[in-house]
C-alpha cells in the first residue's frame, strides 16, 4: 500500500468503497489530513497545550517547547487563521474556544505593542495580517468587537502610512515598517488592499454606503499603486519592494504573488472589472511556470518567515480557483496544479505519525525532530485549501 494510503488508515478515514472513482476518493481524503495537521498544530505549538505553560495563549515558534520566543508576531495571525479554517470546515465549536484566548494572548505577547494599543506593531504588514484575521473572526461570529478593532487599526495605524502621493520616485504606497518610511513593499500593499476591499464589502452589507465607497476607493488606490510600481505585466511577477534608494527590488516571493492575487480577486468581485481577474490569472501563472521547479513543487521553505510564504499563496490562490467567472480550462489547470502540490506533500513531506510538516516537499521529519511553526502553518493551509477547492467539470 502506498504511504499516502497508510496514513489515512492510521487516522481512521480511509473508508471509500472500491466502486468510487480515484477522483472521488481523493476529495474524501483531504478533510482527514486537515484534521490531523490542525490537531498537531494545537498539540505541538499552542502554548496552553503544555502543562508547564498553562494560560500561554500564544503559538510557540517550535514544537516540543524548543523555542519559546515571542518576537515573531505575524505568524500568530496565520495560526489563528488555520483555527478559523478548521471551524468553518467542521462547525466544531471547540475551535471557537480559541477566539477569546487568542484575542487575549496575541496582544499580550506582542513584542512591540504600545501602551495605548497593544496590537500595534512596528511592522505595518504584521498589523495587516492581524487585521485580516480579525475580519475573519468577525465573519465567523458576527461579533462586532473584532470588526471595530480591525477598522480602528486600518484607519489609525495602516492607512496613515500611505504616501505622500507626490514624493518621487515612490508616489504613494503603504510603507513596510514605520521607522523605514521609504520602503514600500508588496507585503504591506497587497494585504492592505485586501483589508480595504473587505471593509468595503462589509459596508455594502450593512448599508454604510459612504464608508463602503471610501474603503473601495482606498482598495483601488493601493492596488493600482502596487500594479504600476511592483507588478510586471509581461510576466506576472510581483516584485518585492521599491526601497529607500528608490530602486525596485526584483525578488519574487509566493506570498506577494498570493496577496496580489487576493486583492485583484476581491476587487473583481466588488467591481466586475475583468482586468482584475486577468491580473490575478497572470500572477498565478507566474508561480506555476516560474517558481515550481523543485521536482514539480515550489521551493522548500523550512523555517523562519519564508516558511509561511507558500501557505499565504495557497489561501488566496484557491479562492481564485473557485471563481466561476474564470475560464474553466484555466480553473482546471490551477486545480490540478494545487492538487499535485498537495499529493507531493502528503506522500513525501509529511510525517505520518506526528502529522508534522517540515516545509521540505520531498523529505519528512523524523518522529523526534523539532518542527517549526511557519512550515506547519503552510502545510495546514494547503490541506484546508484542498478541502474548500471545488471540482471543475
Amino acid at each position: 500500500m502506498k504511504r499516502f494510503g497508510f496514513i489515512l488508515v492510521m487516522v481512521g478515514v480511509l473508508c471509500c468503497s472500491c466502486s468510487k472513482s480515484s477522483e472521488e476518493q481523493s476529495y474524501s481524503r483531504w478533510p482527514a489530513m486537515a484534521d490531523g495537521m490542525v490537531k498537531a498544530l494545537i498539540q505541538n505549538f499552542w502554548g496552553d497545550s503544555f502543562k508547564e505553560t498553562p494560560g500561554r495563549y500564544y503559538f510557540n515558534y517550535q514544537s516540543q517547547m524548543a523555542y519559546m520566543t515571542t518576537e515573531h508576531y505575524w505568524p500568530q495571525a496565520h495560526a489563528m487563521d488555520v483555527i478559523i479554517d478548521a471551524y468553518l470546515r467542521t462547525g466544531d465549536k471547540k475551535y471557537l474556544d480559541f477566539y477569546p484566548k487568542w484575542w487575549e494572548g496575541a496582544p499580550k505577547y506582542n513584542p512591540s505593542g504600545r501602551e495605548e494599543d497593544p496590537w500595534w506593531n512596528v511592522y505595518v504588514d504584521d498589523m495587516e495580517w492581524i487585521v485580516l484575521t480579525q475580519l475573519r473572526m468577525y465573519e465567523t461570529t458576527s461579533n462586532t468587537t473584532y470588526l471595530e478593532k480591525a477598522k480602528q487599526m486600518f484607519n489609525q495605524w495602516i492607512w496613515p502610512t500611505w504616501g505622500p502621493d507626490d514624493e518621487a520616485p515612490w508616489y504613494g504606497g503603504i510603507t513596510w515598517k514605520v521607522d523605514v518610511q521609504k520602503s514600500k513593499n508588496a507585503c504591506s500593499n497587497g494585504p492592505a488592499a485586501i483589508i480595504a476591499a473587505r471593509l468595503a464589502q462589509f459596508g455594502k452589507t450593512s448599508h454604510e454606503d459612504s464608508q463602503s465607497a471610501d474603503y473601495l476607493k482606498k482598495a483601488q488606490q493601493i492596488y493600482s499603486w502596487e500594479r504600476k510600481t511592483l507588478f510586471d505585466e509581461e510576466t506576472g511577477a510581483v516584485n518585492d519592494n521599491i526601497g529607500q534608494n528608490g530602486k525596485v527590488n526584483h525578488s519574487v516571493f509566493t506570498y506577494n504573488q498570493g496577496t496580489f492575487i487576493g486583492a485583484a480577486h476581491e476587487l473583481y468581485k466588488l467591481t466586475g472589472d475583468q482586468q482584475y481577474l486577468s491580473d490575478a490569472v497572470k500572477a498565478s501563472y507566474y508561480v506555476i511556470r516560474n517558481m515550481s521547479n523543485h521536482g514539480g513543487a515550489l521551493s522548500d521553505a523550512t523555517h523562519g518567515d519564508g516558511g509561511l510564504f507558500h501557505g499565504i499563496f495557497f489561501r488566496y490562490f484557491v479562492r481564485l480557483i473557485n471563481e466561476e467567472a474564470l475560464d474553466k480550462t484555466i480553473r482546471k489547470e490551477f486545480h490540478d496544479y494545487l492538487t499535485g502540490l498537495a499529493k507531493i506533500m502528503v506522500e513525501q513531506g509529511l510525517n505520518h505519525q506526528t502529522m508534522l510538516y517540515s516545509g521540505s516537499w520531498h523529505k519528512a521529519l523524523t518522529k523526534d525532530e523539532i518542527a517549526n511553526l511557519t512550515p506547519q502553518l503552510s502545510g495546514c493551509m494547503l490541506m484546508e485549501a484542498m478541502c474548500v477547492m471545488k471540482e471543475v467539470n
